[in-house]
Parts: C-alpha cells; sequence; structure tokens
C-alpha cells in the first residue's frame, strides 16, 4: 500500500508531537488523525480504517515508565489484531524497546526521531502489510498455509492434516520444535480455524518473565497491589477470554509459577493480585516450548501434572533440515517478499544457490533462511541469485573454538562466551544463565551491553 493511499493515527498527550506528525505527513498520507487521550482509541478504531498507528509510551509526564504504552498496545492488538502500531518514546530504553516489540508492536521510535527516518518506517510497514496479505491470498483455502505457513513436504502436510482435525476443538495443545521452526504460526493457523477465530488471539512469552512479573501479566492485578500498580488491569487470561491463549516458551517457567498457572487451568479462574474475588475464565489454551517432551517431562525442571493438563494433542514441528524441497520452495516464497519490500525486480536463482540452499544444515531453522533471503535481495547485483549471493548467519554457523585468552580482550572473551553458550542451548536463555552462573537478568544486561 502507498503511503498516499493510508491512513494514519497519532495517539500522544503532547500537542507538539501531533502537531509535528500531523504537518510532517499531511502531504505524505491520504488522511492523518491526533488524538491526546488513549481513552478514545477503541472508538477512533471502530469509525476508521486505520493503516498505521503511532503510539506514545508514555501518557502520564510524572511517570515516565512505558507501562501506559504497553497497557494500549495490548488494547490495541486486542481491538485490531493486524494493526501496524509505532511506539514513540523520549527514551531509549532498551528493556522496554524490546517488551514492546515482543507485545506486539510493529517498530519503535525514539524522539526526537529524524522525519526522513520516520517515513522511511511507515512505508515499509505497509510495503510489508501488501506483502503479507498477497502471500495469504495466493495460499490455497483451508489449509494450513494460508496463516504464513508453506510446505509441500510430507512432514509437513502432516502437520496440516492435524492441525486442521485438532483445530475445531477445544482440546489444550502442545506444540513442539527447535527455535525458529514456526510455533507461533503454527498456533495462529489453530486459533484461525477454530470456533474462536472471532475472538482474541493473545500470546504471551512466559519464558520472559520475572517471577514478580508472572502473575500480573498473566492473572492481572488491583490497583494499589504493589509499587507500580497505579490502576485496575486485567490480565492476559482475560484479555483472552472467550478466545486463545498461546503461552511461549512454557518449559522456561519455574516450578513456583508451574504450581500457580496449574491452579488456574484446574480452576478456570483467575484472581488478580491485590484482590480475592475470582474470576471465571474461558479460554482454549495453546503452549510451545523448544524442549524435547522426554526434557521437559524431568520432575525436577517440570511438573508431570501440568502436562497432561497442556497437552492434550501435540503437534511437533519439523526442522527444516528434514523438509527437503520446502526449502526451496520457501526461499522462492521470501525472494518474492522482499523484492517487492525493496522494489527489486522478481528474483530467479541458478543452480549454484539452489545447491547451497539444499546443501545448508539451517540451525536456525526457517526464521534463519527468512533473514538469509532478505540480506540477499538487498545486496544482489542483479534479480538471478548465485551461491556467491547467499550469506548464511555467523552466528548459528560459528562452531570453532574462541580464540586464545592471551590473544583476547576480557570483554571481547565474555561477549564470545555467552555466543557460544546461547548458541548451545539454542537461545535458551534460562538454560544458558544456569551454565553461565548468572540469572537471567543479568545475562540480560549484558546482552544489552554487548548488542547481541
Amino acid at each position: 500500500m502507498l503511503l498516499k493511499k493510508a491512513t494514519v493515527l497519532i495517539v500522544d498527550d503532547d500537542l507538539d508531537v501531533l502537531t509535528a506528525v500531523k504537518l510532517l505527513l499531511k502531504t505524505e498520507a491520504q488522511d492523518v488523525i491526533t488524538e491526546k487521550n488513549p481513552e478514545n482509541l477503541h472508538s477512533l478504531l471502530q469509525r476508521n480504517q486505520v493503516d498505521i498507528i503511532l503510539l506514545d509510551m508514555n501518557f502520564n509526564s510524572a511517570i515516565n515508565t512505558g507501562n501506559e504504552g504497553l497497557y494500549w498496545l495490548r488494547k490495541v492488538r486486542e481491538w485490531k489484531p493486524d494493526a501496524c502500531v509505532i511506539m514513540i518514546t523520549a527514551y531509549g530504553d532498551i528493556d522496554l524497546a524490546v517488551r514492546s516489540l515482543k507485545e506486539g508492536a510493529s517498530d519503535f521510535m525514539v524522539k526526537p526521531w529524524h522525519n526522513d527516518k520516520l517515513i522511511e518506517i511507515i512505508k515499509d510497514l505497509l510495503d510489508k502489510k501488501d506483502a503479507d496479505k498477497s502471500a495469504k491470498a495466493s495460499s490455497p483455502k483451508g489449509s494450513a498455509s494460508s496463516t504464513t505457513l508453506h510446505g509441500e513436504s510430507q512432514l509437513m502436510q502432516d502437520v496440516f492434516l492435524k492441525v486442521n482435525k485438532i483445530a475445531p476443538t477445544d482440546a489444550n495443545i502442545l506444540i513442539l520444535g527447535e527455535n525458529g521452526t514456526g510455533k507461533d504460526l503454527i498456533a495462529k493457523a489453530i486459533h484461525e480455524r477454530s470456533l474462536r477465530a472471532n475472538k482474541p488471539f493473545i500470546k504471551v512469552d512466559v519464558g520472559s518473565l520475572t517471577e514478580t512479573l508472572f502473575e500480573s501479566e498473566l492473572f492481572g492485578h488491583k490497583k494499589g497491589a504493589f509499587t507500580d500498580a497505579r490502576e485496575d488491569r486485567s490480565g492476559r487470561f482475560e484479555d483472552a477470554n472467550g478466545g486463545t491463549l498461546f503461552l511461549d516458551e512454557i518449559g522456561n517457567i519455574s516450578l513456583r509459577q508451574q504450581a500457580k498457572l496449574l491452579t488456574v487451568l484446574q480452576n478456570r479462574q483467575v484472581t488478580r493480585l491485590g484482590s480475592n474475588k475470582p474470576v471465571d475464565i474461558d479460554i482454549r489454551l495453546i503452549c510451545a516450548t523448544n524442549l524435547p517432551l522426554q526434557e521437559l517431562a524431568n520432575d525436577d525442571r517440570f511438573r508431570k501434572d501440568l502436562i497432561y493438563r497442556i497437552n492434550t494433542v501435540e503437534v511437533t514441528m519439523p526442522p527444516l533440515r528434514k523438509r527437503g524441497g520446502d526449502i526451496e520452495l520457501l526461499a522462492k516464497h521470501f525472494a518474492g517478499i522482499y523484492a517487492t519490500k525493496y522494489l527489486k525486480p522478481a528474483i530467479s536463482f541458478d543452480g549454484s544457490a539452489l545447491q547451497k540452499l539444499n546443501s545448508y544444515h539451517y540451525p536456525g531453522n526457517v526464521r534463519e533462511l527468512q533473514y538469509t533471503m532478505e540480506r540477499a535481495i538487498i545486496m544482489a547485483d542483479n534479480n538471478v541469485l548465485s551461491a556467491n549471493d547467499l550469506i548464511f548467519s555467523s552466528i548459528e554457523n560459528s562452531s570453532a573454538a574462541p580464540e586464545p585468552v592471551d590473544d583476547m580482550p576480557l570483554s571481547m572473551l565474555e561477549k564470545t562466551t555467552i555466543l557460544r553458550v546461547i548458541e548451545k542451548h539454542n537461545g535458551n536463555i534460562t538454560r544458558a544463565a544456569k551454565e553461565l552462573g548468572l540469572t537471567r537478568t543479568a545475562l540480560y544486561r549484558r546482552l544489552s551491553k554487548y548488542e547481541i
């Protein structure tokens, strides 16, 4: 979609920001809507076909935590799941940026921004939205591939068959598979084919929640329940009521968190922090983990009674290296998307490129192939890709031992060690932190420090 045909909504309590963005986009977009009060978001989205939303992170100048923006981001995702939301903040806090992206934001801008950069981000998001629509429209109706899942291999056909069988039921689903295999897309496909398709689909990366955030995020809280609880807030279970709740990285939660989750699933009720009044919930539960089921079933790390509760049916996503011809199929699919996004001509592959694609082992699975194709399209000098255009991730392929300590600065040694341990555990932060002798919080600080 061209920006000239788009409607942009800006929600910010700073009138100067609203005026500046409206002036900037006045000649670029078809319509620019400004709003100072986020309480009016719902009615605005009901009355207008909005293509891009620019949403401030803070709506109380005395409290700059970003919690207000995250709250309204969740609401937007509930009301308009396909919305493109760009979060805006005056504070370049990497943790807040990562959290907003995990919550479903499309991008993140720090005040003051460069006008050209903001326009570029909006145009890129509109292009991606168009490409996603085209990919979805061209997929076979009624198959799992309509949710941007593509696969002709027997392994994926078996997955699609299982998805179509279990989707109309309310059975709890456990999705297993390595990082990057598309577990979140399978969860979304199950929801879209369920009887709850018109209800909310709420995703939570429970593996990233600290002990203190776990209950507040999932079960909600009452005003005054803890220091930062400035208002009543529903949790993700309540947000997903009537629809589907997808708990990603379920294998990373602690035994204490497991006990609390099990109680809610057994009783089908949640009690907000600071309240003693239970609230009935009606959700379809889907969970996912990159841990093998045998490892998950270890009593020292995961309760068997919870496994039985979340695992009425399990779906295993196969690694890309075992999917044969799907590699070429996916490579061409991603090439088409990124050629459109970056305004390149139609892309094809020569024999050397196809041979390289099919002989690689893809430790990062579909996600790695996707990023490889994006890099190739950006850097390509012509519309026929060769083997030299395909550069696989040095992080995924780094199997060599680090340089000797004597020749390496201490900071570089620490960074190299962290990368090696994270790769060893396939991106599982909890297990990597345990091996390194760090808390998850301490490891995240180092990831930020070294820009990993």
